[in-house]
């Protein structure tokens, strides 16, 4: 990890900045699958998936017959496991729903919101050296919650052609089916304009690598939303002086073995947690399977006091973190000045693998500092809300010389005569 010790406020900016990482070359590579795929559909989309994952899949979509063998592979502790964990995510984002009330603006004006689940939905799943069925459970419950009448997923096959039973089982259990054995962005771009094989989408969610999450971006450019702008995952653990260093570096490397370029960063106002922090984490490196993978995402890191925990938590709001862990015992206090966080852990036993799969909020966060502006997924980012008004003879005899008035001072003389031909 890099070290920066007390550094001057006005580089803190600076310090925040993610790696830019290869994203021209990125970019024109996505546009070219895009463009074929929406040229060519299901053909190209067999090509590339040659091409990058070694396999053309027949059929594309997964049959009943996989979903319900996936059954069998999965051991009885793991089903329970599953089952605890979709229970408390589905109770967390049934809490959230809000009700839509109405409310007379004026007299003889009545205006509410209702929402509307969105029809179409595609949900990305990542497949590769890490299937992510912890992701089917956080995209497919609320989009069930809120009455999506067609999910879809995409997810990349291994070299023989097959999906993850794990995946598989998920999707299952929440009764989805239509499952399509893609990955990268060619998924992408067929979920947002179709082939003959998939069906086009109306909004695009689910993380993935540089490709996936350049091929979201250049989407939303051709009408199609996308769940939020992403980049690498990250963690930005705040540890005070009490913290212990062996849970801070647990909770680190938990975030780089995810990938390569995911990013950590621990903020302290003691030096000797930073040494310490560093010790555990060379002692519990050796014990990691992804060793060499949490290496790399530990070179890009970084370490930095700071004078106070104060300072730690402003530090935190510019780089607005996808994970923010307080490990301190003011972290109810500090935890309360927290304004730019995708997801905040408090205190010393939450870490963020407890998030990650079971305890009910989404793990699917803004990244990249666009905690600044994004919220995590749920029950809402699956519908969309549609307002309505009733005005009745009363209501537009009270309201509408306010609206001649001002139709007129913006010289939009048709909308002050609709009111005015109803005097």
């Amino acid at each position: 990890m890099k070290k920066y010790f007390l550094p001057a406020r006005e580089t803190w900016e600076s310090l925040c900045e993610r790696p830019s990482g290869k994203k021209e070359e990125v970019h024109d590579t996505v546009m070219q699958i895009i463009g074929d795929i929406c040229l060519k559909g299901d053909e190209a989309l067999m090509r590339y998936s040659m091409k990058f994952d070694g396999i053309r899949p027949s059929p594309l979509k997964v049959t009943d017959e996989e979903i319900d063998r996936s059954s069998e592979m999965v051991p009885p502790s793991l089903k329970k496991a599953i089952e605890t964990a979709r229970r408390n995510i589905e109770k967390f984002h049934a809490a959230m729903i809000k009700s839509d009330p109405s409310v007379v603006t004026s007299v003889g004006i009545k205006c509410w919101r209702k929402s509307v689940p969105i029809e179409k939905v595609g949900l990305y799943i990542p497949g590769g050296s890490a299937p992510l069925f912890s992701t089917v459970l956080m995209l497919g419950i609320p989009a069930r919650l809120a009455g999506c009448r067609e999910i879809i997923i995409c997810t990349p096959p291994d070299k023989n052609g097959m999906i993850n039973p794990l995946i598989l089982y998920t999707a299952g259990q929440l009764g989805i089916r239509n499952i399509y054995k893609v990955g990268g962005a060619q998924a992408i771009a067929s979920m947002a304009f179709g082939t003959e094989s998939i069906p086009r989408v109306y909004k695009i969610f689910g993380p993935g690598n540089l490709y996936v999450t350049a091929a979201k971006e250049i989407v939303m450019q051709y009408g199609v939303a996308i769940d939020m702008p992403a980049g690498p995952s990250e963690v930005l653990v705040i540890a005070g002086k009490d913290a212990r260093p062996d849970f801070v570096a647990a909770d680190l490397l938990s975030q780089a073995e995810h990938g390569a370029d995911s990013q950590t960063v621990l903020l302290t106002d003691t030096a000797e947690i930073i040494e310490k922090v560093e010790d555990e984490i060379h002692k519990q490196l050796s014990f990691l399977p992804r060793k060499k993978i949490a290496e790399q995402s530990l070179a890009n890191s970084m370490a930095v006091l700071l004078s106070s925990l104060d300072d730690c938590i402003r530090f935190s709001n510019i780089y607005a973190p996808e994970h923010l862990i307080i490990n301190s015992p003011a972290c109810r206090w500090l935890a309360e000045k927290v304004t730019n966080a995708g997801s905040v852990f408090i205190g010393e036993y939450s870490c963020e693998s407890i998030g990650d799969y079971a305890s009910g909020p989404n793990h699917t966060l803004p990244t990249n500092g666009y905690a600044r502006s994004y919220s995590g997924l749920s029950v809402d980012s699956f519908s969309k809300q549609i307002s309505f008004q009733e005005v009745t003879h009363d209501g537009i005899m009270a309201l509408g010389t306010t609206v001649i008035e001002m139709a007129e001072a913006e010289q939009l003389a048709a909308h002050s005569n609709a009111v005015k031909i109803r005097f």
